[in-house]
């Protein structure tokens, strides 16, 4: 019996669905990802896609199985006009990795614009990792509404920029700093609460303004002290005489 028209349209639509359905299927664009291994020398890293995909059987039955491990990933970090903003990786991070539209193996080795290597397109061999997205289970909590941020996970130890122009660093461990061409403070008064140690010469009131100190004391030396160029430990006074009389100024 010939088929007819509706029955032929039929069959078409079938078809046209099934093989949409597959190419779908088969199209990898972006996956949440757990970082299994990090290589800071090649910034790349190793990943474990987080949700399964789908394999159809040729009786049109489907399961889930894990895609294999992606390797050899590049790591994006915000990067721009020759600085990088770098954070520690480690086994366990979560992050989002996305799908090249071509195959990226001739810009990685090489960068610049370069030909596609293959005619693979958004394969799972042409992934970046994104770190940062988080599961409930892993998310942060504490985050600012009122300012930026560079934080610890736990929210102990943090750098924050405010809306309101306050600059704000924060740590229960040690602050260092080092910087090799000097370090310029300009500030109307500055308030140092704690102990503290110079490891070096102390210039006061050596600006165009001059400048006075006052110290509550008591204070101690260990070796010599001068005031208007008379040593304290070695002046003398002369024109005296042994008695009850008192002396006069240093001089």
């Amino acid at each position: 019996m010939a088929l007819t028209t509706p029955a032929l349209s039929g069959e078409l639509a079938e078809t046209l669905a099934a093989s949409s359905a597959a190419l779908s299927n088969d199209l990898r664009v972006a996956l949440p990802g757990i970082i299994q291994t990090f290589d800071p020398e090649t910034v790349t890293c190793t990943i474990a896609p987080a949700i399964k995909g789908m394999a159809n059987a040729s009786d049109g039955s489907s399961s889930s199985v894990s895609y294999p491990l992606l390797v050899d990933v590049p790591v994006v970090f915000p990067r721009g006009g020759g600085c990088t903003l770098t954070f520690p990786i480690k086994k366990g991070d979560e992050c989002l990795v996305i799908f090249a539209d071509r195959a990226i193996d001739f810009w990685w080795q090489n960068g610049g614009t370069q030909e596609p290597v293959n005619e693979r397109q958004h394969s799972l061999s042409d992934a970046f990792a994104i770190p940062g997205p988080q599961s409930q289970i892993q998310k942060i909590s504490g985050i600012s509404t009122s300012a930026a941020q560079l934080r610890t996970d736990d929210g102990t130890a943090f750098i924050e920029v405010a809306a309101g122009h306050a600059i704000t660093l924060s740590t229960p461990g040690k602050l260092t700093a080092k910087a090799e061409g000097g370090t310029e403070i300009t500030s109307p008064t500055i308030v140092l609460n704690g102990a503290v140690t110079i490891n070096g010469p102390l210039s006061q009131g050596k600006g165009a303004a001059g400048g006075g100190a006052a110290l509550l004391g008591p204070v101690s030396v260990d070796t010599e002290v001068h005031a208007g160029g008379i040593s304290l430990t070695t002046h003398t006074h002369s024109g005296v005489q042994s008695g009850g009389s008192n002396t006069g100024g240093p001089r």
